[in-house]
């Protein structure tokens, strides 16, 4: 046998690889720098898909909301046909008086449900931001500016108003 052949099956193994040349502190640098960029860039991409998800959920609320108000106002415009039957119900059967009552207080609970509340008005300073003035009434004695009577409620929604009152103020 050679010695070449000898040397490979000495013990019965084949002799080691000569290492590779190990990475210089430049390469190592330059590795975890762009590990480090890697890190930031996922962070960030992490970040703006969780600001993405809020901004469309606040997108689709704020759709749903603004797709309510049709429907509520005209539940206003129905409640106010309740309210001004009930003002005429006395000649009417005091059982058609009690449905009437009661068909009034269930939409009354389901506008309330939904975020409505009525605008309190009478006796209270004449506000532009709350109120539509529709009439300015002689006062007399009393103090100028104040709400004297509500032809028509205002409701606040979420604490936004929803529609104006429509009053008689003090003059």
């Amino acid at each position: 046998m050679t010695k070449a052949k000898e040397s490979k099956t000495e013990g019965g193994r084949a002799p080691e690889a000569a290492p590779e040349s190990l990475l210089t502190a430049a390469e190592f640098k330059s590795i975890h720098d762009e590990l480090e960029r890697e890190r930031e860039l996922r962070v960030r991409a992490l970040a703006d898909f969780d600001n993405y998800r809020k901004r469309v959920e606040r997108e689709r609320a704020r759709a749903e909301h603004s797709g309510k108000r049709p429907i509520i106002l005209s539940l206003l415009e129905v409640m106010d046909d309740f309210d001004r039957a009930l003002e005429h119900a006395g000649q009417s059967p005091d059982a058609v008086v009690e449905g009437l009552r009661a068909i009034r207080k269930r939409l009354s609970d389901v506008i309330k449900a939904q975020g409505v509340t009525p605008i309190e008005s009478v006796g209270r300073p004449f506000d532009p931001a709350l109120h539509e003035a529709v009439g300015a009434v002689d006062a007399g004695d009393g103090e100028q500016g104040i709400v004297l009577d509500e032809v028509r409620p205002g409701y606040f929604w979420d604490g936004d108003v929803l529609r104006h009152a429509q009053v008689y103020v003090a003059k």
